[in-house]
C-alpha cells in the first residue's frame, strides 16, 4: 500500500523546516510566515536499492586551450558596468528591489536594446499578459520587433521550450516568485518552489549558454524574499534602490562572480522609462542651496566612481522629557550616534539634548566611513548657525578620538571636485607620505585637518553657539 505523502513547516523567509506549525520563526524571528508544504515519502520495503556506481570526473588545467567567451553588452552603460562589463554567457543573474521601483522596466529596456542589436532575447513574465507588456512597451516608446515575449509560469513548459531554441543569448524571467514546477506540491512563491524552479532555469542556462536574468520579489526590510540558498545558486546579485519621492534609482550588486561589488549605475526615472544618469554628482548637486547652515559636500566614491552628494543636517531642541530624537535618511543611524558621542567627549559640544536629523540629499544610501567628516562638518555647521564654505568638499573617516584617518582613491575625488568648479577640499592629514606626494588639481586648496577639534575650531565655537 503506497504511503501518503507527509508534510513538513516551512518558513517563507529564511527557509527554516519545523515538525509543526507556529506563529513565530524561531530562526529569523518572521511572524506567520511558516507554511505547510508536502514531503514525498523515500521508498521502504524490501531489498536497500543498491548505489549506481558513478562515472569519471574529467579534470583539465587551469589554463585551459580556448579564450573564454566574450561578455554581451546590453547597450546600457549603466546596467555594464554594475555587470562588469556586460552580461557573461551561462551566467544567471538575480535582481531584487521593492515593487514599483523599476525592475521590469530596466529589463524591458535592456532585452529590446539586445533584440535591436540583433540577438535573441526572450522575456518570460509571471505576472503580465503578452498585451500588457507590449503596452508597456509602447508607452516607453520601445521599438523591437525581434524582441520574443510569453506569459508562462510553467517551468516544464519553459524548460522544454529553451531546449529546442537554438543560439539565444538572454532570458528574463519575472519574476521568479511566480514559477511553478508540477513535481513540487506547493503554491507558487513558497520556499519549495523557488529552490526548485530556480535550479530547473540555472541549469538549463548553464547547458544551453544563454544568459539567465530573474527578478525577485524583496522582503519588508528590503532582502529578497525566499531562502538564501537562491543568492547562492546565482552568479550575481543586484538590488534596484531608490525613493520614489527622488526620480534617481542606484542599481547596486551585491554579489557578482564576474566583477566588483561595490559598483552602482545611477538612473532617472522619466515618463519615457529609465534614462542612465553618466554624471550623477551634477544630478545630485543641482538644487544644492548654498550659504546654508547644516549643509556638506561629501566627496564619495561608489566602486570606480566618483560622487560627489550633499549631507544636509538640522538640529531642534527636544520636547519635553522624551529621548533625543536621531532620524537618519541615507546613512547609518549607529555611525550617527558616534559622531554625536566623539564631537561631544573630544571636541566639548552639547548636542545631548538635541533632536538630529540627518539626510543624504537624492535619495543615495552612503556605505562608506569616508562620509564621516563630511557629517561632522555638517552637524558643527548646524549647531553653530555658521555655514560651510559653498566651494569646499569633505571626506575622511574619524576615529573614536577625534582623529581624522586616511581613506581611498584620493586623487579620484579631488579630482571630480575640482571639474564640478569646486575651489577648496578638507581631508585627512597625510602623517605616513613616504616618496608619494599628493597634487592638487589646478584651482583646489586642500585643507589638512588631523583632528576633528580642528575642524570645530574652524567654526569658532564649542559649546552649540554661535561665536
Amino acid at each position: 500500500m503506497a504511503r501518503r505523502p507527509s508534510a513538513h513547516y516551512v518558513c517563507q523567509s529564511c527557509g527554516a523546516v519545523f515538525p509543526k506549525w507556529a506563529g513565530r520563526c524561531e530562526s529569523c524571528g518572521a511572524w506567520n510566515s511558516i507554511v505547510e508544504e508536502a514531503v514525498e515519502p523515500a521508498a521502504t520495503g524490501g531489498a536497500a536499492p543498491r548505489r549506481a556506481r558513478g562515472t569519471k570526473v574529467a579534470f583539465v588545467s587551469l589554463a585551459g586551450t580556448a579564450e573564454p567567451p566574450p561578455r554581451i553588452g546590453t547597450r546600457m552603460a549603466e546596467l555594464d558596468r554594475v555587470l562588469g562589463g556586460g552580461l557573461v554567457p551561462a551566467s544567471v543573474v538575480l535582481v531584487g528591489g521593492d515593487p514599483g521601483i523599476g525592475k521590469s522596466t530596466l529589463l524591458l529596456q535592456a532585452a529590446c536594446a539586445l533584440a535591436a542589436a540583433g540577438r535573441r532575447v526572450k522575456y518570460i513574465s509571471g505576472e503580465e499578459a503578452v498585451d500588457q507588456i507590449r503596452l508597456r512597451a509602447r508607452r516607453l516608446g520601445l521599438d523591437a520587433p525581434g524582441l520574443e515575449i510569453a506569459a508562462a509560469i510553467n517551468v516544464t513548459d519553459i524548460a522544454g521550450t529553451l531546449e529546442s531554441e537554438p543560439d539565444v543569448a538572454l532570458v528574463v524571467i519575472d519574476s521568479i516568485q511566480t514559477m511553478w514546477l508540477e513535481s513540487v506540491e506547493s503554491a507558487p512563491g513558497t520556499v519549495s518552489q523557488v529552490r526548485a524552479t530556480a535550479f530547473e532555469l540555472i541549469r538549463l542556462a548553464k547547458q544551453r549558454g544563454f544568459s539567465l536574468i530573474l527578478v525577485g520579489h524583496v522582503t519588508k526590510e528590503g532582502a529578497l524574499a525566499g531562502p538564501r540558498v537562491l543568492e547562492h545558486m546565482v552568479d550575481a546579485v543586484m538590488y534596484f534602490e531608490g525613493d520614489r519621492g527622488h526620480q534617481f534609482r542606484i542599481l547596486r550588486a551585491a554579489k557578482n562572480r564576474f566583477g566588483a561589488t561595490d559598483e552602482i549605475g545611477v538612473f532617472a526615472m522619466t515618463d519615457q522609462g529609465l534614462v542612465e544618469v553618466p554624471n550623477p554628482s551634477a544630478l545630485f548637486l543641482a538644487e544644492r542651496r548654498g550659504n546654508i547652515a547644516g549643509s556638506a559636500v561629501f566627496a564619495g566614491i561608489e566602486g570606480t566612481r566618483p560622487v560627489l552628494l550633499e549631507v544636509q543636517a538640522l538640529l531642534s531642541p527636544k520636547s519635553g522629557d522624551s529621548a533625543p530624537r536621531r532620524a537618519v535618511v541615507g546613512w547609518d543611524t549607529s555611525r550617527l550616534n558616534m559622531l554625536l558621542a566623539v564631537l561631544e567627549a573630544r571636541c566639548g559640544m552639547k548636542l545631548h539634548g538635541m533632536d538630529v536629523h540627518l539626510n543624504i540629499a537624492g535619495g543615495l544610501r552612503v556605505l562608506e566611513p569616508a562620509a564621516d567628516l563630511a557629517v561632522a562638518a555638517a552637524l558643527v555647521s548646524a549647531a553653530t548657525g555658521k555655514p560651510t564654505h559653498a566651494g569646499a568638499v569633505y571626506f575622511g573617516e574619524i576615529g573614536l578620538s577625534g582623529e581624522i584617518r586616511q581613506v581611498a582613491q584620493v586623487d579620484a575625488r579631488l579630482k571630480e571636485a575640482q571639474k564640478l568648479g569646486f575651489d577648496a577640499a578638507f581631508l585627512p592629514r597625510r602623517i605616513a607620505r613616504g616618496n608619494t606626494r599628493l597634487v592638487a588639481p589646478e584651482g583646489l586648496h586642500l585643507n589638512e585637518i588631523g583632528h576633528l577639534g580642528d575642524l570645530v575650531a574652524l567654526f569658532g565655537g564649542t559649546d552649540g553657539e554661535e561665536a
